[in-house]
C-alpha cells in the first residue's frame, strides 16, 4: 500500500464521518461539494471532517482509485462509500442520510 493510500485509509477509519470535497464545508469550491456539505449538516453531522482535495493533489489523484468512484466530493460512513452529491442529496430527502448520520454518531 503507498503512503497515500495509507492517509486515505486513515481518513476513513478514524472518522466516522468523511466527506472528500473540492474546498471545505465553510468554504466550498464548487457547487456539488457545497451542497454534499449542506446536506450532512441539516442531517445533523455538526462534526462533519472534510478533506479538501484541492489542497492535496495527491489524495485528489489516488482516491477515485482507491474508493473506485470517480468524482468529488465522495462521502464515507463508518468505513463505508455512501457516494457522492446526488446520492447524498436523494438520501437527505427521503430521510436516510439523517438516520445513517445518527448511527455514525453513536458509533
Amino acid at each position: 500500500m503507498s503512503s497515500v493510500e495509507a492517509r486515505i485509509r486513515a481518513e476513513i477509519e478514524n472518522h466516522p464521518i468523511v466527506l472528500f470535497m473540492k474546498g471545505t464545508a465553510q468554504f466550498p469550491m464548487c457547487g456539488f461539494s457545497s451542497r454534499a456539505a449542506q446536506a450532512l449538516q441539516a442531517a445533523g453531522a455538526d462534526a462533519l471532517h472534510t478533506v479538501n482535495v484541492l489542497a492535496d493533489p495527491e489524495i485528489r489523484a489516488n482516491l477515485p482509485r482507491y474508493s473506485d468512484w470517480p468524482t468529488f466530493p465522495q462521502l464515507f460512513i463508518n468505513g463505508e462509500l455512501i457516494g457522492g452529491c446526488d446520492i447524498t442529496v436523494e438520501l437527505a430527502e427521503s430521510g436516510e442520510l439523517a438516520r445513517l448520520v445518527a448511527d455514525a454518531k453513536r458509533a
